[in-house]
C-alpha cells in the first residue's frame, strides 16, 4: 500500500455511474441551462444567501433522480431555497429543463458525489432540511456497506443542519427502512419525530409521490418515511 492510500483511504461510494442514454432535449437543457443553475465542487464553499440573493431556509436533496419531486417542492414552497445533488445526467438534464421552462428560481444543483458536496461546499449549521428519497437500497447483504445511511453519514448531516433542522428519508425497501431506523435511532444528536422505533404513519403532505415510489407500489412494496430532527 502506498503512502497516499494510507493518508487518503478510498471511500466506498453509495452509487455506481451507469451508462445512460440522454435524449436530445436533456442534452440541450444541460448545455443551455447549466451555467444558470449548476454548481461544482471545484467552486468550493457556497453561501446560500449569495447564491439565491436572500436569507431563506435551505433544503438539500441527495439523489433527486429525474428531478420532478424536487421541482414540485420548490414550486410549492417559493419562500425556501433548494439545492439538489444527482450524478445521473439524464435526470439533471430533465430537472434543468423544468426549472428553466417553468421559471423556478429557487433551485440550484450539483452533478457530483453528495458526500463531497456536503464536505467541501456546504457550511456547517446552514441547512434547514436534508432529503434522501428512495436511495439505492443495495439490497444484497454483501452490498450493504454501500448504503449511504450509516453512522458517519448521520454525523455529517448533523453538522450541516441548523439546530432544529431535519433529515427526511423515504424508501420502498423494508430492510433498508429497518436499517435507516436502527442507524438513526442510535445516532447522537437526533430525535425521531415519530418516536423511537417508529416510522411516520403516512407520507407527509409536503413530499410529492415520486417515480420510484410508484414503481415500488406496482411491485407491491410498502413505503416508509422517517424524519429526524437535530437536537
Amino acid at each position: 500500500m502506498t503512502q497516499e492510500n494510507i493518508d487518503f483511504p478510498r471511500r466506498i461510494k453509495s452509487f455506481v455511474l451507469r451508462a445512460a442514454r440522454m435524449t436530445e432535449s436533456q442534452k440541450l437543457s444541460l448545455d443551455n441551462h447549466w451555467k444558470s443553475y449548476g454548481l461544482s465542487v471545484s467552486q468550493g464553499p457556497i453561501s446560500s444567501q449569495q447564491l439565491f440573493q436572500r436569507e431563506a431556509d435551505t433544503t438539500l436533496e441527495i439523489g433527486f433522480g429525474m428531478g420532478d419531486s424536487l421541482v414540485d417542492m420548490a414550486i410549492a414552497a417559493p419562500e425556501k431555497n433548494f439545492i439538489g445533488v444527482e450524478v445521473h445526467l439524464p435526470g439533471v438534464g430533465r430537472m434543468l429543463n423544468r426549472v428553466a421552462t417553468e421559471n423556478v428560481n429557487n433551485v440550484r444543483c450539483y452533478k457530483e458525489d453528495a458526500i463531497e458536496v456536503l464536505n467541501d461546499c456546504i457550511a456547517d449549521g446552514s441547512l434547514s432540511c436534508v432529503q434522501l428519497f428512495f436511495p439505492d437500497p443495495w439490497h444484497k447483504k454483501r452490498h450493504h456497506k454501500r448504503r449511504i445511511v450509516n453512522a458517519e453519514f448521520a454525523q455529517l448531516i448533523r453538522r450541516k443542519l441548523k439546530a432544529g433542522g431535519t433529515l427526511h428519508m423515504a424508501t420502498d425497501w423494508q430492510n433498508y427502512a429497518e436499517h435507516m431506523l436502527e442507524v438513526m435511532d442510535a445516532a447522537e444528536g437526533f430525535s425521531n419525530t415519530a418516536g423511537t422505533g417508529h416510522y411516520l404513519p403516512a407520507r407527509p403532505e409536503h413530499r410529492p409521490v415520486t417515480k420510484f415510489e410508484k414503481r415500488g407500489e406496482r411491485l407491491g412494496h410498502g413505503v416508509w418515511d422517517l424524519i429526524y430532527q437535530k437536537d
